[in-house]
């Protein structure tokens, strides 16, 4: 996994494809294409596999939620999706990605633009130490954007919910901000460079009820322009907002050291992963009874 090779276009290179059945993955909801397609997927630290064998399809403007025990690789499994992973020297990926119909991994695609079209917003709100304006404008002027700057912040900040709580303050430092303000900032600041996919790694966990709330209402406004997949482990999170639902769980890959990887359960509608599993790992978990 590494950054070398000769940069593409990567909008060129990636046309659209149809959806598909996999074991992985039922019956697709109507007219939703499949923006990413992980086919047998293992990511390893050195030796050590964190997730094994995955496979399944994301599909075009729904909410993907990834759920399961803590340590069960649902972290280094959306970071595949921008290739965050390959900034870790010890990082390996085997198997497929592949963004609309692309191989995201191919030696030709540029990691840089792929994570320019696949955002990504973290646990703990973590907003540069500039000014809100300059927070937003960050992403567009290190891209060369050329055009109006004004009408990109606020376009932003609007798709975030925040234009109203600090359009007489965008020239205030972003720590000024309320933690859930700060995360909606950082919402904004990833649709800055507009991307077609916004990756969400537990984005709630450090909020409060009310900021919880703001931040689901949004992600659901948001699913209209992108594509989002979202690591919880708020149970009834998964089931508010997502559209499909992906269990992984932990294998014992060694007794002797209790080493354990991350495995794929089952994925389906939210739903019927809530309401109708096929697998009983997953009703134990979704109903409390481990994890």
């Amino acid at each position: 996994m590494s950054d070398t090779g000769t940069q593409v276009n990567i909008e060129a290179s990636m046309p659209t494809v149809s959806p598909k059945t996999s074991a992985a993955e039922k019956a697709p909801t109507p007219s939703r294409d499949v923006i990413f397609e992980v086919r047998d997927v293992t990511v390893s630290y050195g030796s050590r596999p964190a997730i094994k064998n995955v496979t399944l399809d994301v599909f075009e403007h729904e909410i993907t939620a990834l759920i399961g025990p803590s340590g069960c690789g649902k972290s280094t499994f959306i970071r595949t999706f921008n290739r965050m992973n390959d900034l870790i020297p010890s990082a390996r990926l085997e198997g497929t990605v592949t963004y609309r119909g692309a191989d995201l991994y191919g030696r030709d695609v540029d990691p840089v633009e792929v994570r320019r079209r696949v955002g990504m917003v973290f646990q703990k709100p973590n907003p540069f130490p500039k000014s809100i304006y300059d927070n937003i404008a960050f992403g567009p002027r290190v891209n060369g954007f050329k055009g109006n700057l004004d009408e990109v912040v606020e376009g932003s900040l609007r798709k975030a919910a925040l234009w109203d709580e600090v359009k007489g303050k965008l020239r205030d430092g972003a720590y000024g901000l309320s933690g859930g303000q700060q995360q909606r900032l950082c919402i904004a600041r990833a649709i800055a460079v507009d991307p077609e996919v916004i990756l969400m790694d537990e984005p709630c966990s450090a909020l409060d009820p009310i900021a919880t709330g703001r931040i689901e209402d949004l992600m659901r406004e948001l699913q209209e322009r992108f594509t989002i997949i979202i690591v919880t482990h708020n149970m009834q999170q998964a089931a508010r907002v997502s559209d499909r639902t992906a269990f992984f769980t932990t294998e014992v890959e060694s007794e002797e050291n209790d080493f354990r990887s991350g495995k794929l359960v089952e994925y389906d509608l939210t739903e019927t992963v809530f309401k109708n599993p096929s697998d009983p790992r997953t009703e134990d978990y979704v109903t409390g009874r481990f994890g």
